[in-house]
This record gives C-alpha cells, structure tokens and sequence, in this order.
C-alpha cells in the first residue's frame, strides 16, 4: 500500500500573476524541477490552515494570512499518493528562498501543465478558467 501525503499549499495571487515555487532535486524525478504551489506536509492533528501558515514561514520566512480553501484532490503517483489543499492566502511580508531553486509570477493565461508537479498541475485548468487574465 501506498504512503498518503496530506499537503496544504497557498494560492498566492499579486497584480494579475500567481506566485509558484520551483522544487531543485529530488528523489522523486516526476516532480524535480517543476513548479508547485508553496506549502508542505499537514502534520498529525494539525489543521490545513495552520500547516500552510507554518510551511510558508519554514520554507520562504513568509507571514501570510489564509483565506478560503481554493481546491482540494487527490492524485496517485507512481510512489505514494498526496491529498493537496489548496489555500487562498495574502502575502503579509516579503519571502527568501530557503529550499526552493527559484520561483516565478506567472499569469493565468501563461500556466503550462508540463512545468509543474502533475498533482499541483491538476489545478491549473481551474486557474485559467476562474481567473484568465483578471485577477
């Protein structure tokens, strides 16, 4: 049986553009070098809300405040399986890279599947056809 991941991650929205985090290396190759919404791992007990807080902070020292769940599936990999939650959340302070080799602020219209994690990827299409080009 395949391990289940639970993953909270932020929908990041400034002028128009969504904010996405690109991974480096990995064990993973499927999802090496690929983009993804910032977030990481729920922990036992903890809340979708308080995970994406606390990984926001860990990962890029970023204070956000988390609105709406956005979207939330599931999606098998080859490895393991991951539940990814989905939040709409509003940068408080600015952000350093800490595990992530770059990042990037892409428009609704310019989203392309192939660059990002298939499980992050799934919710492009949403993107594009909530947002187009007006957020």
């Amino acid at each position: 049986m395949k391990k289940h991941v639970q993953v909270a991650a932020a929908l990041l929205f400034d002028q128009g553009k969504i904010f996405a985090t690109k991974r480096g290396d990995s064990p993973y190759p499927y999802v090496a070098h690929k983009y993804e919404f910032p977030g990481g791992k729920i922990e036992s007990g903890e809340r979708g809300e308080d995970a994406v807080k606390r990984e926001l902070k860990e990962e890029l020292d970023l204070d956000v405040t988390v609105g709406g769940l956005y979207a939330s599936h599931t999606f098998e990999y080859p490895d393991f399986i991951i539940t990814l939650w989905v939040y709409e959340c509003e940068m408080l302070s600015v952000f350093t890279l800490k595990e992530h080799e770059s990042y990037a602020w892409i428009s609704p219209a310019d989203l392309n599947e192939e660059e990002w994690a298939p499980a992050d990827a799934d919710i492009l299409g949403s993107l594009k056809r909530v947002f187009g080009d007006e957020i």
